[in-house]
């Protein structure tokens, strides 16, 4: 335990999105529980807030979200909403002019996409690189790179600003390259906070269920899934967005409405990074489909704690499906699991001594 320090987390805690709710609010409140007085710095920006609603609302553009669903999308962002209000904020300021953000003693960045260069609208602000940001210190928990891949390089007027950070950890393989390439060091990889530390205990919703999460699965994936659910006499919920395919759809699902679904469910399908998060912090058969934008954080995540054998492609057989979906998770899993978190506490025990 190090002595209490004035921290400020730096993410995307307004996202309307369960992943990057809750490891905003598992990072801010890890570090709470490990003694110091840490809040999310509660940025703001009227251009990204108009976007985020538009996607929430929107999630499948191109394609126009249903009528019959619009209410249900309308009542899972006022959800967000109440969830955002509940947590620990700093007071307000600029996205692109923190000048008005009060001093911290570390500033953490991360988890989440916050370096990556293709986001649909963060890309570019430079303040998760460091500038503006008033703090004695500057440290990187799980950030990531997202889908800009090592291929592209990293320009070097955005290397230079990460060379202000005095630690560096990432949560992937790509995003470690990326720094190794660009400032000659490795960084470790860490465990994105919802498995780092503990999930706020929610009530798990029981039943004989699949959770669905995700969207634009391939149609072999709805297939094999489906088939297999109908043969053991399970139903498919999704959760947080629409799909027809499913038997029952819990589109307005609020983040506490998620992390109970997710934990009672007895399997889970996904495409989504925090799908599988969630089933591995729960311990729950699962299984994912890649898709390009979340291709290298599910590839390292799944390659980091040995659940490779959990990606599925449109070669896989659909009788692989019935294995993977039944399967209970490797024991080697839960023992690199537990290496990782030894590991993560082991860097912030370093960073903010």
């Amino acid at each position: 335990m190090t002595s209490p320090r004035k921290i400020g987390v730096l993410t995307f805690h307004r996202c309307i999105n369960y992943g990057s709710y809750w490891q905003a609010r598992c990072l801010v409140e890890g570090l709470r529980h490990r003694g110091h007085d840490a809040v999310l710095l509660d940025h703001h920006s009227d251009r990204v807030d108009r976007a985020e609603w538009r996607c929430a609302l929107q999630p499948l553009l191109p394609a126009p979200t249903p009528k019959a669903d619009r209410p249900d999308y309308v009542r899972k962002t006022r959800k967000f909403f109440d969830a955002f209000q509940a947590l620990p904020r700093s007071e307000r300021f600029a996205l692109h002019d923190p000048a008005a953000m009060e001093p911290y003693d570390d500033v953490v960045v991360g988890s989440d996409e916050v370096w990556n260069l293709r986001h649909p609208w963060y890309a570019g602000a430079s303040l998760f690189f460091g500038d503006g940001i008033r703090a004695k210190r500057l440290v990187s928990y799980a950030a990531s790179f997202g889908s800009h891949d090592v291929s592209d390089g990293l320009d070097q007027t955005w290397a230079a600003k990460l060379q202000g950070f005095t630690a560096i950890s990432v949560r992937d393989e790509n995003s470690q390259q990326l720094i190794e390439r660009s400032l000659g060091f490795e960084a470790p990889l860490v465990l994105d906070p919802c498995l780092q530390f503990d999930i706020p205990n929610q009530d798990a919703e029981t039943g004989d269920y699949v959770a669905v999460y995700g969207h634009s699965f391939p149609e072999g994936f709805k297939q094999a899934l489906r088939a297999w659910a109908a043969s053991r006499g399970l139903r498919l919920i999704s959760i947080g967005y629409s799909a027809n395919w499913t038997d029952e759809q819990r589109i307005d699902a609020g983040p506490g409405e998620f992390a109970r679904l997710m934990a009672g469910a007895r399997a889970v399908a996904t495409n989504f990074f925090h799908g599988c998060v969630f089933a591995l912090a729960n311990s729950k058969p699962f299984i994912c489909a890649l898709s390009d934008y979340r291709s290298n954080k599910v590839r390292a995540l799944c390659s980091a704690v040995g659940a490779e054998d959990r990606l599925v492609t449109a070669d896989t057989d659909a009788g692989r499906y019935q294995d993977l979906l039944e399967e209970p998770l490797a024991p080697r899993i839960a023992e690199r699991l537990g290496v990782l978190r030894q590991r993560s506490n082991a860097y912030l025990d370093h960073a903010l001594a």
